[in-house]
């Protein structure tokens, strides 16, 4: 219990220094630009990838195993855009989005620290929390937004590419239960859950590397404490946030 209290504390004391004023802005945003590239830009691809595979395997599974003459024809649309929404593009993606750019993040930060280019920071009076940190968590909060949109839209493409190419069901059938009872509220739930959890992800990663000790063994132990403690904290706040904006 000590030790859980005293990684928090040093959690938050971290976070204070990163959320430090900029000494200089223009080098700020010249790395905010570079990690929203590296962290945001670059996980575009595996975020289309997967969420197009994971629509299109939701719309099967659900036309196999509920398809039933009491149901209506346009459930399978209906439940698959639920998925999408309410789950997967959000939480399921941030937590796949954790195990790559969370590892990315604490191993970039330990191997600064165990080669103590952070040390040479310091003495150069920079604040290195704020000057590695910040733009990190910048950057994932308004890039995870943006990949959770392209998520849902590339996961209904794949819906829609089971009925064009799969001839599992009729097109009109899918699009009418993707468009039936609408509720708006979700996309935006989905996108405050993913902001919270963009700031998990790369708040937690970069506490794991940056206060890493030892050598290069000690490196990888960061990285994958970073990915699961980021994961249980995902799972949690997803419990929590969706009790609170349902």
């Amino acid at each position: 219990m000590n030790k859980a209290l005293k990684t928090v504390g040093r959690y938050v004391m971290l976070m204070g220094r990163t959320f430090a004023r900029p000494e200089r802005m223009y080098m700020f945003f010249r790395q905010y630009r570079t990690e929203m590239a590296k962290l945001g830009v670059d996980s575009i691809g595996i975020v289309l990838l997967i969420s197009f595979f994971i629509g299109a395997v939701i719309t099967i599974q659900i036309k196999l195993n509920i398809e039933s003459p009491w149901m209506p024809r346009w459930t399978v649309g209906y439940v698959t855009r639920e998925i999408m929404l309410l789950e997967f593009s959000s939480s399921i993606m941030c937590l796949i989005l954790a195990g790559k750019v969370g590892s990315n993040i604490a191993s970039e930060l330990g191997t600064m620290r165990v080669t103590q280019q952070i040390d040479a920071l310091e003495i150069m009076g920079v604040n290195s929390a704020n000057f590695l940190i910040l733009p990190k968590i910048a950057a994932m909060v308004t890039m995870i937004p943006i990949l959770v949109v392209f998520s849902i839209f590339a996961g209904v493409i794949g819906a829609f590419c089971t009925c064009w190419f799969g001839e599992m069901m009729n097109a009109v059938d899918l699009e009418y239960g993707l468009q039936y009872m609408f509720i708006e509220w979700y996309v935006w739930m989905g996108i405050i859950k993913s902001v919270v959890f963009a700031f998990i992800i790369s708040s937690v990663s970069a506490f794991f590397g940056y206060t890493v000790e030892g050598g290069s063994i000690n490196v990888g132990k960061a990285s994958t404490d970073a990915v699961v403690t980021s994961s249980v904290l995902i799972l949690f706040s997803d419990l929590v946030m969706t009790q609170l904006l349902s």
